[in-house]
């Protein structure tokens, strides 16, 4: 391994470390929380979230997003940190976490913190490091933005209970679907050490909101909610089977979200694949979508796909790939469908779904006023008819929607052609054009 001293290094060369080796945690929104100023302290947030910035692949930089250290104990075969790679190492000590988040905050550069760290020594040694970092920030600089951080698998319970009484989101990485893929590529960690803080994050939330209906004024306990990861791509699970793993853990855990992130071949490894095509974004996008689709539309994963249909087709969204094989549901009538068989329609949200139920009430829709809702009508008047009518003549069949679906190529998020896979640097300036200058400003301000 490559240790730079960290007497010598300047905080602005572990910043370049730190926030590059966070670059494939993608847990990290920031939404969920309503904290306003007080006319003393510093920031606020607030429940419509932090205004995002994204990089080329489509990750969240929002925040400031660092890893207090990348030197870790274990050894996990997907990780470009792990315990084995010849990598430059470092460390940021609570403090210069604390004048990192500040400065960059008061130039308005960011508008909270995602802060995680490799195993430094134990788990518990980490745990108290991160705990320290966000005790100094809310109560000696009175920082009351937007802060996630990362609870460490094996940490003493009351260190992770103090911590998430200063965050607003806490986070445990899941890591891969299934315990047989982490025993295969992260032998040194377990199922249950993972899944075990996380069932205490969640009875502490449910616990602290029953003190909050006691006493207005008793300290909130991750107020935001908690979330996890799971790198897809790197195990052979189908996503089926990834889907319900998702389901169950938004069941029995109460998480907000479950973030997929598409597996990156940094390692040479026996038991990692090589993936011809490069990381799996589309699938990554569709599993996106279908997790959108448990959460918000009433769907369950047993009714998107199954152990005869274990993958989703990645040519079509997972809507429309579910519409066309109930064709026997549709065509919906706009006029006198409940909400539900709105909800299900491609093409249909679930705020427009809201506008036609209740614009329906004082007056007759024509599919002019469903387009002014914000139906996206390419898709659905496939499925659904007004007054008994269709916007066009057209076929009730399944080779017939899908080849018209397919001639309207989907606007995806990312042009696969053009992806890197590299998170947007804090020294850089893209979009005024500027190279290394903007970021020596900043510097000599900070530093």
């Amino acid at each position: 391994m490559e240790f730079l001293s960290q007497e010598t290094m300047s905080i602005k060369e572990k910043l370049g470390i730190l926030s590059d080796a966070a670059k494939y945690d993608v847990a990290c929104t920031s939404s969920g929380v309503d904290r306003t100023g007080n006319g003393r302290d510093m920031g606020s947030a607030l429940a419509s979230g932090i205004c995002h910035s994204f990089s080329a692949d489509g990750r969240c930089i929002s925040l400031l997003k660092i890893l207090m250290t990348n030197e870790c104990i274990y050894d996990c075969k997907y990780c470009i940190n792990r315990r084995s790679n010849d990598v430059p190492r470092a460390a940021f000590t609570p403090e210069e976490i604390c004048d990192l988040t500040i400065g960059f905050y008061r130039r308005n550069y960011i508008e909270g913190l995602f802060l995680s760290s490799g195993i430094l020594g134990t788990p518990d040694l980490t745990m108290e490091l991160l705990h320290r970092s966000l005790y100094l920030l809310r109560h000696q600089h009175h920082f009351r933005g937007y802060i996630h951080v990362k609870a460490i698998p094996g940490a003493d319970p009351e260190l992770i209970y103090r911590t998430g009484l200063l965050a607003d989101r806490m986070s445990i990485n899941l890591e891969l679907p299934t315990a047989e893929g982490l025993r295969t590529l992260a032998p040194n960690k377990h199922r249950k050490k993972i899944l075990t803080p996380m069932r205490q994050i969640q009875t502490g939330i449910t616990a602290n909101q029953n003190e909050i209906a006691l006493y207005r004024h008793a300290p909130r306990f991750v107020p935001a909610g908690q979330s996890t990861q799971m790198i897809i791509g790197a195990t052979p699970e189908s996503d089926y089977q990834i889907l319900r793993v998702a389901e169950s853990l938004y069941q029995k855990f109460d998480l907000k979200r479950v973030f997929y992130s598409a597996f990156v071949h940094v390692n040479e490894d026996k038991d990692l694949p090589a993936l011809a095509g490069g990381p799996p974004l589309l699938r990554e996008h569709r599993l996106y979508q279908a997790d959108w689709l448990l959460r918000y539309y009433g769907f369950e994963a047993g009714e998107l796909l199954n152990e005869k249909k274990p993958n989703f087709n990645i040519l079509l969204d997972p809507k429309c790939d579910w519409a066309l094989g109930h064709l026997e549901q549709f065509p919906v009538e706009i006029q006198t469908a409940d909400y539900q068989k709105i909800l299900r329609v491609p093409g249909i949200g679930v705020r427009s779904a809201l506008k036609i139920v209740q614009a329906r009430k004082s007056a007759r829709l024509r599919f002019e006023d469903l387009k002014r809702i914000g139906v996206v009508l390419k898709r659905a008047h496939f499925f659904i008819t007004c007054n008994g009518k269709q916007m066009y003549p057209v076929k009730l069949e399944e080779d017939y929607i899908t080849r018209n679906l397919l001639y309207e190529k989907e606007k995806l998020p990312f042009d696969k052609q053009q992806v890197t896979y590299r998170q947007l640097s804090l020294f850089d300036d893209y979009q005024a054009g500027a190279g290394t200058e903007g970021g020596d400003v900043l510097w000599k301000n900070i530093s």
